[in-house]
């Protein structure tokens, strides 16, 4: 069996602040399973990360792709970002884009 890449499966998880049985539950499958995922002793399918990310309130490539306990990551800050706010979020991150393009950001 082929361990797949490490998964932020645990940390949606105390982000929801969920039990690992109680996750297991909503998904269906048991607190063991859950568990060897979470450690990367078991692979998961496309099936479990949709009902994952169902149950965590997210979307299956959150789980793939997304640490919601790093306070510096550019989805938490997003996520508390008022919408005017995001607007200059956006605005600020082409700046930095156009700046690296020709040359005036090193």
């Amino acid at each position: 069996m082929s361990q797949r890449r490490p998964i932020f499966l645990r940390q949606w998880r105390e982000y929801r602040g969920l039990s690992q049985e109680r996750l297991a539950g909503r998904i269906g499958i048991s607190k063991g399973q859950l568990s060897k995922i979470e450690k990367g002793n078991r692979q998961y399918t496309q099936d479990f990360l949709e009902a994952a990310a169902e149950a965590l309130e997210c979307s299956p490539a959150d789980i793939l792709m997304r640490d919601p306990t790093d306070p510096d990551g550019i989805w938490s800050i997003w996520d508390y970002a008022e919408p005017g706010e995001k607007r200059q979020i956006v605005n600020v991150a082409k700046a930095l884009i156009d700046a690296k393009k020709t040359g005036t950001l090193k």
